[in-house]
Protein backbone atom coordinates (compact mmCIF):
# COMPACT_ATOMS: atom_id res chain seq x y z
CA UNK A 1 0.00 0.00 0.00
CA UNK A 2 2.72 2.37 0.72
CA UNK A 3 4.58 1.65 -2.62
CA UNK A 4 1.00 2.22 -4.27
CA UNK A 5 0.57 5.49 -2.77
CA UNK A 6 4.15 6.39 -3.33
CA UNK A 7 3.38 6.08 -7.56
CA UNK A 8 -0.39 6.69 -7.39
CA UNK A 9 -1.08 9.83 -5.36
CA UNK A 10 -5.02 10.70 -5.04
CA UNK A 11 -4.89 14.22 -7.07
CA UNK A 12 -3.42 12.13 -9.86
CA UNK A 13 -6.69 10.34 -9.79
CA UNK A 14 -8.80 13.14 -9.37
CA UNK A 15 -7.46 14.93 -12.48
CA UNK A 16 -7.49 11.28 -14.42
CA UNK A 17 -11.56 11.24 -14.03
CA UNK A 18 -12.07 14.40 -14.67
CA UNK A 19 -10.24 15.12 -17.90
CA UNK A 20 -11.32 11.84 -19.65
CA UNK A 21 -14.79 10.49 -21.03
CA UNK A 22 -14.67 6.56 -19.59
CA UNK A 23 -17.99 5.68 -20.92
CA UNK A 24 -18.81 4.71 -17.18
CA UNK A 25 -15.41 2.70 -16.71
CA UNK A 26 -15.05 6.12 -13.78
CA UNK A 27 -17.39 3.90 -11.15
CA UNK A 28 -14.87 0.58 -12.01
CA UNK A 29 -11.88 2.89 -11.77
CA UNK A 30 -13.65 4.58 -8.71
CA UNK A 31 -14.17 1.16 -6.52
CA UNK A 32 -11.17 -0.22 -7.33
CA UNK A 33 -9.25 3.10 -6.23
CA UNK A 34 -11.40 2.51 -2.85
CA UNK A 35 -10.50 -1.64 -2.88
CA UNK A 36 -6.61 -0.65 -2.85
CA UNK A 37 -7.00 2.51 -0.08
CA UNK A 38 -6.46 1.36 3.86
CA UNK A 39 -9.51 3.01 4.69
CA UNK A 40 -12.40 2.72 7.15
CA UNK A 41 -15.47 4.25 6.40
CA UNK A 42 -15.34 7.34 8.92
CA UNK A 43 -11.97 7.72 7.02
CA UNK A 44 -13.39 7.49 3.57
CA UNK A 45 -15.40 10.93 4.27
CA UNK A 46 -12.27 13.59 4.12
CA UNK A 47 -11.48 11.95 0.83
CA UNK A 48 -14.70 12.00 -0.44
CA UNK A 49 -14.84 15.44 0.23
CA UNK A 50 -11.62 16.31 -1.02
CA UNK A 51 -13.22 14.23 -4.79
CA UNK A 52 -16.18 16.48 -4.52
CA UNK A 53 -13.71 19.45 -4.44
CA UNK A 54 -11.65 18.16 -7.41
CA UNK A 55 -14.77 18.11 -9.32
CA UNK A 56 -15.38 14.21 -9.42
CA UNK A 57 -19.10 13.41 -9.88
CA UNK A 58 -21.20 12.41 -6.78
CA UNK A 59 -21.97 8.73 -8.34
CA UNK A 60 -18.26 8.84 -9.01
CA UNK A 61 -17.45 9.86 -5.59
CA UNK A 62 -20.08 6.93 -3.76
CA UNK A 63 -18.62 4.25 -5.87
CA UNK A 64 -15.32 5.44 -3.84
CA UNK A 65 -16.52 5.51 -0.42
CA UNK A 66 -18.70 2.37 -0.54
CA UNK A 67 -15.96 0.03 -1.81
CA UNK A 68 -13.27 1.47 0.51
CA UNK A 69 -13.96 0.10 3.83
CA UNK A 70 -15.77 -2.59 2.05
CA UNK A 71 -12.83 -4.20 0.41
CA UNK A 72 -9.52 -3.34 2.69
CA UNK A 73 -6.32 -5.05 1.57
CA UNK A 74 -5.13 -5.91 5.44
CA UNK A 75 -8.31 -7.53 4.92
CA UNK A 76 -8.13 -9.18 1.59
CA UNK A 77 -4.60 -10.73 3.32
CA UNK A 78 -6.10 -11.29 6.20
CA UNK A 79 -9.09 -14.01 4.40
CA UNK A 80 -6.41 -15.30 2.11
CA UNK A 81 -5.39 -17.06 5.13
CA UNK A 82 -8.36 -18.08 6.60
CA UNK A 83 -10.91 -18.82 3.84
CA UNK A 84 -8.38 -19.28 0.95
CA UNK A 85 -8.12 -17.93 -2.39
CA UNK A 86 -12.15 -18.76 -3.79
CA UNK A 87 -13.84 -16.94 -0.99
CA UNK A 88 -11.47 -14.12 -1.23
CA UNK A 89 -12.25 -13.48 -4.79
CA UNK A 90 -15.88 -13.82 -3.87
CA UNK A 91 -15.51 -10.81 -1.32
CA UNK A 92 -13.18 -8.68 -3.14
CA UNK A 93 -15.69 -8.80 -6.67
CA UNK A 94 -18.74 -8.04 -4.47
CA UNK A 95 -17.31 -5.24 -3.10
CA UNK A 96 -16.05 -3.87 -6.01
CA UNK A 97 -19.71 -4.65 -7.67
CA UNK A 98 -21.36 -2.68 -4.91
CA UNK A 99 -19.49 0.12 -4.95
CA UNK A 100 -20.06 0.02 -9.14
CA UNK A 101 -23.82 -0.42 -8.71
CA UNK A 102 -24.00 1.72 -5.90
CA UNK A 103 -22.13 4.88 -7.24
CA UNK A 104 -24.18 4.57 -10.95
CA UNK A 105 -27.79 4.79 -8.65
CA UNK A 106 -27.01 7.25 -6.89
CA UNK A 107 -25.31 9.36 -9.52
CA UNK A 108 -28.79 8.96 -11.59
CA UNK A 109 -30.61 10.51 -8.49
CA UNK A 110 -29.08 13.88 -9.24
CA UNK A 111 -27.93 14.90 -5.32
CA UNK A 112 -25.80 17.68 -6.17
CA UNK A 113 -28.41 19.97 -5.02
CA UNK A 114 -28.63 18.71 -1.68
CA UNK A 115 -25.12 19.06 -0.93
CA UNK A 116 -24.43 21.29 2.25
CA UNK A 117 -23.69 24.86 1.87
CA UNK A 118 -19.94 24.67 3.13
CA UNK A 119 -19.01 21.99 0.38
CA UNK A 120 -20.62 23.98 -2.29
CA UNK A 121 -18.43 26.81 -1.60
CA UNK A 122 -15.47 24.65 -1.51
CA UNK A 123 -16.37 23.04 -4.46
CA UNK A 124 -17.02 26.72 -5.96
CA UNK A 125 -13.44 27.59 -4.67
CA UNK A 126 -11.53 24.92 -5.76
CA UNK A 127 -9.14 25.53 -8.66
CA UNK A 128 -8.04 23.11 -11.91
CA UNK A 129 -4.86 23.89 -12.06
CA UNK A 130 -2.51 20.59 -12.04
CA UNK A 131 -0.33 20.63 -9.23
CA UNK A 132 3.37 19.32 -9.97
CA UNK A 133 4.72 17.05 -7.65
CA UNK A 134 8.48 16.45 -7.48
CA UNK A 135 8.66 13.24 -6.13
CA UNK A 136 7.20 12.62 -9.78
CA UNK A 137 11.09 12.69 -10.79
CA UNK A 138 12.12 10.38 -7.77
CA UNK A 139 13.81 7.26 -7.87
CA UNK A 140 12.50 4.60 -6.06
CA UNK A 141 15.30 4.53 -3.60
CA UNK A 142 14.91 7.78 -2.78
CA UNK A 143 10.49 7.09 -2.17
CA UNK A 144 11.65 4.16 0.02
CA UNK A 145 11.70 6.02 3.32
CA UNK A 146 8.30 7.45 2.70
CA UNK A 147 7.11 3.85 1.60
CA UNK A 148 8.48 2.84 4.68
CA UNK A 149 6.68 5.35 6.84
CA UNK A 150 3.67 5.13 5.09
CA UNK A 151 3.60 1.26 5.44
CA UNK A 152 4.68 1.46 9.22
CA UNK A 153 1.68 4.00 9.68
CA UNK A 154 -1.19 1.62 8.17
CA UNK A 155 0.49 -1.15 10.43
CA UNK A 156 0.07 1.09 13.37
CA UNK A 157 -3.24 2.15 12.57
CA UNK A 158 -4.80 -1.24 12.01
CA UNK A 159 -2.96 -3.56 14.91
CA UNK A 160 -5.03 -1.94 17.65
CA UNK A 161 -8.50 -3.58 15.68
CA UNK A 162 -7.22 -6.76 14.80
CA UNK A 163 -5.91 -7.22 18.68
CA UNK A 164 -9.97 -5.83 19.52
CA UNK A 165 -11.25 -8.37 16.63
CA UNK A 166 -9.34 -10.88 18.15
CA UNK A 167 -9.93 -10.23 21.63
CA UNK A 168 -14.22 -10.10 20.66
CA UNK A 169 -13.59 -13.49 18.61
CA UNK A 170 -12.51 -14.78 21.69
CA UNK A 171 -14.89 -13.76 23.99
CA UNK A 172 -18.09 -15.13 21.38
CA UNK A 173 -16.14 -18.40 20.89
CA UNK A 174 -16.04 -18.90 24.87
CA UNK A 175 -18.92 -17.04 26.10
CA UNK A 176 -21.89 -17.40 23.73
CA UNK A 177 -24.14 -20.79 24.33
CA UNK A 178 -23.34 -23.20 21.78
CA UNK A 179 -26.26 -22.85 18.94
CA UNK A 180 -26.90 -19.40 19.24
CA UNK A 181 -25.69 -18.18 16.19
CA UNK A 182 -26.67 -21.32 14.27
CA UNK A 183 -30.56 -20.67 15.69
CA UNK A 184 -31.05 -17.09 14.55
CA UNK A 185 -28.37 -16.78 11.46
CA UNK A 186 -28.35 -20.24 9.65
CA UNK A 187 -29.05 -20.90 6.24
CA UNK A 188 -32.63 -22.94 7.07
CA UNK A 189 -33.65 -19.64 8.19
CA UNK A 190 -35.08 -16.95 5.58
CA UNK A 191 -34.55 -13.69 7.09
CA UNK A 192 -30.58 -14.97 8.35
CA UNK A 193 -28.74 -12.68 5.78
CA UNK A 194 -31.26 -9.29 6.52
CA UNK A 195 -31.22 -9.80 10.19
CA UNK A 196 -27.32 -10.32 10.02
CA UNK A 197 -27.37 -6.34 8.00
CA UNK A 198 -29.78 -4.96 10.45
CA UNK A 199 -27.35 -6.54 13.38
CA UNK A 200 -24.03 -4.68 11.71
CA UNK A 201 -25.25 -1.30 11.00
CA UNK A 202 -24.93 -0.44 14.70
CA UNK A 203 -21.23 -1.89 15.62
CA UNK A 204 -18.65 -0.07 13.66
CA UNK A 205 -14.84 -2.07 13.18
CA UNK A 206 -12.01 -1.78 10.65
CA UNK A 207 -12.33 -4.56 8.19
CA UNK A 208 -9.50 -5.83 9.46
CA UNK A 209 -10.12 -6.17 13.13
CA UNK A 210 -13.48 -8.13 12.15
CA UNK A 211 -12.23 -10.70 9.94
CA UNK A 212 -11.39 -12.62 13.68
CA UNK A 213 -14.67 -12.74 14.46
CA UNK A 214 -16.24 -13.25 10.95
CA UNK A 215 -13.78 -16.57 11.23
CA UNK A 216 -15.23 -17.84 14.76
CA UNK A 217 -18.98 -17.09 13.28
CA UNK A 218 -18.37 -19.91 10.56
CA UNK A 219 -16.66 -22.68 12.75
CA UNK A 220 -20.10 -21.83 14.96
CA UNK A 221 -21.68 -23.07 11.75
CA UNK A 222 -22.77 -19.55 10.32
CA UNK A 223 -23.12 -20.14 6.10
CA UNK A 224 -20.04 -18.08 4.51
CA UNK A 225 -22.11 -15.55 3.13
CA UNK A 226 -24.30 -14.37 5.77
CA UNK A 227 -20.97 -13.95 7.97
CA UNK A 228 -20.01 -11.73 4.71
CA UNK A 229 -22.95 -10.01 5.08
CA UNK A 230 -22.80 -9.48 8.38
CA UNK A 231 -18.90 -8.16 8.22
CA UNK A 232 -19.69 -5.52 5.39
CA UNK A 233 -22.42 -4.01 7.71
CA UNK A 234 -20.33 -3.35 10.16
CA UNK A 235 -17.69 -1.96 8.11
CA UNK A 236 -19.60 -0.32 5.41
CA UNK A 237 -22.65 0.89 7.23
CA UNK A 238 -21.25 2.42 10.34
CA UNK A 239 -22.99 4.96 12.53
CA UNK A 240 -20.35 7.40 12.82
CA UNK A 241 -20.11 7.44 8.79
CA UNK A 242 -23.66 8.04 8.82
CA UNK A 243 -23.32 11.20 10.68
CA UNK A 244 -20.25 12.39 8.93
CA UNK A 245 -21.93 11.97 6.12
CA UNK A 246 -25.12 13.81 7.80
CA UNK A 247 -22.81 17.32 7.41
Amino acid sequence: MGVINAYFPIERLRNYLTKHKLYGLQYLFASFFGAITPFCSCSSVPLFIGFVKGGIPLGVTFAFLITSPLVNEVAVAMFLGTFGLRITVIYVVSGIVLGMIGGFVLGKMKLEPYLSDWVKKIQQDSTAETEQWERDKASFMQRLPGIIHDSWGIVKGVLLYVIIGIAIGGAIHGYVPEGFFQQHMSKSNWYAVPLSVILGVPMYANAAGIVPVIEVFVAKGIPIGTALSFMMAVVGLSLPEATLLKK
